[in-house]
């Protein structure tokens, strides 16, 4: 017979060592010992310069409205639009990691939920930006999005999909912020109980809701949790796939397609993954979370985002195949029109970043070393991106009569209004790092050989 083959056990989730104390001790010194790294306040003080720019260019707009950006007549959407599915597309990743692999009760996501949950939040609160500045006269124009009782002549067209934008989104982001909330419950009575300062004490004990850890509160606790990550998954099916609604609803050459909805989700959750590890990674290193954030977590996460990346690269294929095969000489010309149209070095970039570099990750040394790892994350960042933008401009700039067609070139108040929500996000996020803890210190206690020994106290 031939020897059995060698089999390697997989990395751990928590490295060896750890006890409850010591967890305790490491992931709530984050918040309560006061001290933060440099790098903490180089990071912050370059969000908040962004926010500033985020400011200045929202109230030029408000002044002036909506000409100061780039959009024209045919490209009535620009910036506005591309960056609102962007920062949606990002917030997908938080609500898979909590809700769906709890479900399948994937132990790996224990060391990073709390900050995807965090990331997804303040993702949602960038896109919702978008389309209440889009109008250029939010409170002449931005209730109209709201489907109300109201005595108007015109009521809301509840068949457009932009209606079906607000209920989504904003049923998106109640659920997730109510999952992230009740999940940190523990850890705020935690930092209660920790905490040395009489302000910190009080204001943790309030949002605790007077958590005691006692058997009934866990019981209800489960229970809830539970509940609220099954409310939470659909949602992450039905939000970008309305989000795709959109452009699909639509008769433009380009945006007409049965795939958008799963190609939308799967590029969704793909950018989602990108950014967690883009910001896993350099935490990480900044405040020495190894142990608990380990390359088993890495590797798996960029297991996740290799497979989305390849179902995003079947959805283009799948488009510019349909495009030609359909005989619509519309359709026929928009998918050559990406490839050679004036914009083609956007859409070949894109496919650069989406299609051909995460095929690295193919190799497991690429998985399990993070510098490469998070360089093809922020590539991906970048090419989901400019896929937004290729979508929206090359099927608005050119359509259905030559002598209608136009250029679509973004002003200086077009980037300071995208990389400002840049800003926003980063300020939002530090602040998140400072004020609650990063990683779940319950769920990681969980992890610990001592919760799995007779009589461990663990959850």
């Amino acid at each position: 017979m031939d020897p059995k083959p060698a089999t390697y056990p997989a990395a751990p989730l928590i490295e060896p060592g750890h006890t409850f104390g010591s967890i305790t001790d490491k992931i709530s010194a984050v918040v309560l010992s006061g001290r933060q790294p440099i790098s903490w306040f180089v990071v912050l003080s370059i969000g908040l310069l962004l926010c500033g720019m985020l400011g200045m260019a929202i109230t030029w707009l408000l002044i002036k409205g909506t000409g100061i950006w780039g959009i024209n007549i045919p490209v009535g959407w620009g910036f506005a639009i591309i960056n609102f599915v962007w920062w949606i597309g990002i917030g997908h990743a938080g609500t898979l990691i909590s809700a769906i692999l709890l479900l399948l009760k994937q132990g790996w996501r224990t060391s990073i939920n709390r900050f995807a949950e965090a990331m997804t939040i303040f993702a949602v609160m960038c896109a919702g930006l978008f389309p209440l500045i889009h109008t250029g006269r939010p409170w002449l124009a931005a209730y109209w999005l709201f489907p109300y009782p109201n005595t108007m002549s015109i009521w809301p067209q509840f068949r457009s999909p932009l209606i079906w934008d607000v209920f989504a989104v904003s049923t998106y982001f109640t659920v997730s912020l109510l999952f992230w909330y009740v999940g940190l419950i523990p850890d705020l009575a935690t930092l209660r109980d920790k905490a040395k300062h009489r302000g910190l004490r009080i204001a943790y004990g309030m949002l605790s809701l007077g958590w005691r850890g006692s058997a009934r509160h866990w019981q209800r606790y489960e229970h809830i949790y539970l509940l609220l990550a099954g409310l939470s998954t659909p949602l992450v099916l039905s939000v970008h796939t309305v989000v795709s609604f959109d452009f699909a609803i639509g008769i433009v050459p380009g945006w007409h397609a049965t795939i958008f909805p799963p190609y939308f989700v799967a590029g969704a959750i793909y950018a989602g993954f990108a950014m967690v590890l883009t910001l896993a990674i350099p935490l990480r290193k900044i405040y020495g979370l190894e142990d608990f954030i380990t390359m088993r977590h890495l590797e798996n996460m960029a297991k996740v985002t290799l497979l989305t990346g390849l179902i995003v690269a079947y959805g283009y294929m799948s488009e510019a195949f349909f495009g030609f095969y359909s005989a619509n000489k519309y359709e026929g010309f928009m998918i050559w029109n990406r490839m050679t149209g004036p914009y083609w070095p956007y859409y070949w970039t894109l496919v650069f970043c989406n299609i051909l570099t995460p095929q690295w990750l193919w190799i497991k040394r690429v998985r399990t070393s993070p510098l490469p790892l998070f360089m093809v994350a922020m590539v991906v960042n970048c090419g989901m991106w400019l896929e937004r933008f290729v979508i929206v401009i090359t099927s608005l700039h050119r359509d259905f009569l030559p002598s209608s067609w136009g250029m679509y070139y973004p002003t200086m108040w077009d980037w300071m209004t995208f990389v400002g929500t840049l800003g926003l996000f980063i300020t939002l996020f530090f602040l998140f790092i400072r004020a609650l803890p990063m990683i779940s210190i319950f769920e990681m206690r969980s992890m610990a050989p001592e919760a799995r020994m007779p009589g461990g106290k663990g959850h």
